[in-house]
């Protein structure tokens, strides 16, 4: 009989106060296309302020499709890489959509609106993030109204153009299958 797989570390975590470098690339990654965020790089510098510096070892599960208990936070990829796959119809098989890299948010769904999590992103190579929870959130929100407005409006448009995405693809199948 073979040993147990043994499972990954536990993420490491800790303030952005300690690494001044890494708090200016999270503001800065909070700018790029794939962030999408209506934010100035001060507003960007805030947001941070709010969030904390994540380490994930390789291998290990971000996040899981259909969990209904880690909810409470969103990650913005700071360095490595990260895989997004969902299950496929009633045998559960894991189906790739994506690999996301730098500049990449993850989770922002589950933040917004407590839903259970709507893929599994697994750590491809060792991962950076910066992770911002539901009460970080919240804090932004009495802190620095207006950017926390503007924060949540970037994630709101992220959504938008995903769904929009979403349907010119079920459009693109219908068309193809005669539907």
């Amino acid at each position: 009989m073979s040993a147990p797989a043994t499972p990954p570390p536990a993420p490491r975590s800790r303030s952005f106060t300690d690494a001044p470098d890494q708090a200016r690339r999270a503001a800065e990654l909070l700018l790029t296309p794939n962030a999408l965020l209506p934010l100035t790089l001060e507003d960007a510098a805030v947001v941070v302020t709010h969030m904390r510096l994540v380490s994930f070892a390789a291998g290990t599960v971000l996040m899981r499709e259909g969990d209904l208990k880690n909810l409470d936070h969103m990650l913005l990829v700071l360095d490595g890489e990260v895989a997004v796959s969902v299950a496929a119809g009633g045998g559960g098989e894991a189906v790739p959509i994506s690999v996301m890299g730098p500049g990449s948010l993850i989770g922002e769904m589950a933040l917004l609106d407590g839903s259970p999590r709507s893929s599994t992103c697994i750590a491809v190579s060792a991962v950076q993030a910066a992770g911002m929870s539901r009460r970080a959130l919240e804090l932004l929100t009495e802190r620095h109204p207006a950017i926390a407005a503007r924060l949540m409006v970037g994630l709101c448009c992220r959504l938008a153009d995903r769904l929009r995405a979403m349907s010119d693809q079920l459009k693109l199948y219908a068309s193809m299958t005669g539907g």
